[in-house]
């Protein structure tokens, strides 16, 4: 994993070892400890989600950000392949992807995504240029892929919030329509 100056200087004004993440891999369940029959107050089970992110700090981040926002049922995964397997077993309403891994890049996950009948939302995220990222948009697009945004790494909380919401519509609007 590489390390901008912007991540370490940021990660050193808060106390943060940016050496300890370097060396950290990680795969982690933060769902709560709710049985997949239980559902939030609007009577739909918890979003399911799945960070995709080589950078683990940016895994905690996002899934601090989500935990703040309410109940998901959170997997954070820094590796493509596993994560191709976690996308099958856990099958997330929303994916939120780096574009720039080291083992399979962003693009090449999603088509992998696509073939494997991933039907969920995704966010993409880059620290690559506006034009990568609009053109990673446009490829998972035309893999038949739900693309709810594309942003600038770090994603703000508002952000992130604006996406889980229009999933959480879209969720609802495809629940209404099978009923």
């Amino acid at each position: 994993m590489t390390i901008s100056y912007r991540q370490m200087t940021l990660w050193q004004g808060i106390g943060i070892d940016s050496d300890a993440y370097q060396q950290k891999d990680m795969t982690m369940n933060t769902a709560p400890n709710q049985t997949s029959g239980e559902h939030n107050e609007a009577g739909l089970a918890p979003l399911r989600v799945l960070l995709l992110d080589d950078d683990v700090f940016m895994l905690d981040v996002l899934s601090d950000m989500l935990e703040q926002m309410g109940p998901f049922d959170i997997r954070c995964e820094s590796h493509s392949e596993q994560a191709l397997s976690t996308l099958k077993q856990h099958q997330p309403d929303l994916l939120i992807c780096d574009l720039s891994m080291p083992d399979i890049d962003g693009i090449e996950f999603l088509r992998m995504a696509a073939e494997n009948g991933f039907r969920g939302g995704v966010v993409l995220l880059s620290g690559l240029h506006s034009a990568v990222r609009l053109a990673a948009e446009r490829l998972a697009m035309a893999n038949g892929l739900h693309i709810l945004g594309t942003f600038r790494k770090p994603m703000e909380s508002a952000e992130l919030q604006l996406m889980v919401n229009l999933q959480l519509q879209h969720t609802a609007r495809q629940a209404n329509a099978q009923a």
